[in-house]
């Protein structure tokens, strides 16, 4: 979201890549603490930092401090502060999805001003130009003002990107530039690579490759031709890099809603797993509203698969968990779209959340599980 706002001085672009509104405005202090930008925040006003980076990075820690309550982690603890949370689920999840949002926006109110190519002119700053280039690609030619968490988020999306994510189910790594959701939790990868073991499919499309993972594990695995797909820009150009990156020339992949043309032996989608708004591009690969893409994918998959192929779902149970899916939602879906289970592999997440009891959210990830369910044509 981009936006004009009036700065005392004269309008300016604020970008943000988050749904939240802009501010009403942004002021330029010429001194600042965590205390006054947090009070001109909760008044909708941006302030613009000028002084030196690091002291920049340090006041924007001391509002972390001051907008996460201090009763919260009282309540993260005991026995008694889960079972209250427990005893309504789904209101958790949405008032813990609703509190994040409130800080990220109180905390997006400190911003630093962008000059024409991607320049930072304050004292101590970093280089910034290529971490921009990775979101915006051509440099601007008008000044912006950009959340200075977002600015941090940018640089370490754009370390990891250069670094990349070792995948030992592919045994290469992965680039994922910001916006492209980094394929971190490599347990739905290794479901994926054991079903892949001794498998004879020909063909296979990668719906929503997202970084291209699935389709480059599927060309490891020695599927002879691909088609991957997805509809953001982001994605296409990540997946198209990854694929020259690990010299796979058998994969083509289309920018498109769900599925290609034709047909094909084997049809893999890793969908976003929980029913729920996304409040930036990036959170599509987390959350999908009312289940449309994993309904869209099942009703549609049938009609794209060669006889006698598969059709591979890989789906957590933590939406059931949080009450935002019943739990025979599932099953509904495939007997809907004429598909039948004729395998599931499942697996337990090993992320640090998952183990993390002070997580607003540990009652339910504490008993997630991760399935790849292996579907046929229903008979």
């Amino acid at each position: 979201m981009s936006n004009l706002i009036p700065t005392g001085r004269t309008d300016i672009e604020w970008r943000n890549e988050s749904t939240q509104k802009p501010p009403k405005a942004a002021v330029y202090p010429a001194e600042a603490n965590a205390d006054k930008i947090l009070k001109a925040a909760y008044e909708h006003t941006a302030t613009v930092w000028t002084g030196d980076f690091h002291n920049a990075k340090q006041v924007l820690a001391a509002m972390k401090k001051r907008v996460k309550r201090p009763s919260e982690k009282k309540r993260a603890g005991g026995g008694d502060a889960v079972a209250e949370r427990s005893r309504n689920i789904q209101t958790a999840f949405h008032a813990h999805r609703m509190k994040q949002a409130q800080q990220s926006r109180i905390l997006n109110m400190l911003a630093v001003e962008i000059g024409a190519g991607f320049t930072l002119d304050i004292p101590r700053a970093p280089d910034v130009k290529a971490a921009l280039a990775d979101v915006y690609g051509k440099p601007n030619d008008a000044p912006f003002l950009l959340p200075l968490n977002q600015l941090l988020g940018f640089i370490g999306a754009h370390e990891w990107h250069k670094k990349g994510v070792e995948i030992p189910a592919l045994g290469g790594r992965i680039h994922v530039p910001f916006g492209v959701f980094s394929p971190l939790r490599g347990e739905y990868l290794d479901l994926i690579a054991a079903a892949l073991a001794g498998s004879k499919f020909q063909t296979a499309f990668d719906i929503g490759t997202g970084s291209g993972i699935i389709a480059a594990l599927l060309a490891k695995h020695g599927v002879p031709k691909i088609t991957a797909t997805d509809t953001n820009p982001r994605a296409v150009a990540c997946a198209c890099a990854n694929f020259c990156r690990l010299d796979l020339d058998n994969i083509v992949i289309e920018k498109t809603d769900l599925f290609p043309a034709g047909c094909a032996d084997l049809i893999v989608c890793n969908p976003p797993w929980l029913p729920a708004k996304p409040s930036s591009a990036v959170e599509a690969a987390l959350y999908d509203p009312e289940s449309r893409m994993l309904e869209g994918f099942l009703n549609g998959a049938a009609a794209h698969l060669n006889d006698g192929g598969e059709v591979w779902l890989v789906m957590s149970d933590l939406a059931e968990h949080l009450h935002l899916r019943e739990q025979d939602f599932l099953p509904q879906c495939f007997q809907t779209a004429s598909l039948e289970i004729a395998e599931v592999l499942q697996t337990r997440p090993k992320h640090a959340k998952a183990a993390d009891e002070n997580d607003p959210l540990a009652f339910a990830r504490g008993r997630e599980v991760t399935s790849l369910y292996r579907l046929k044509k229903a008979v």
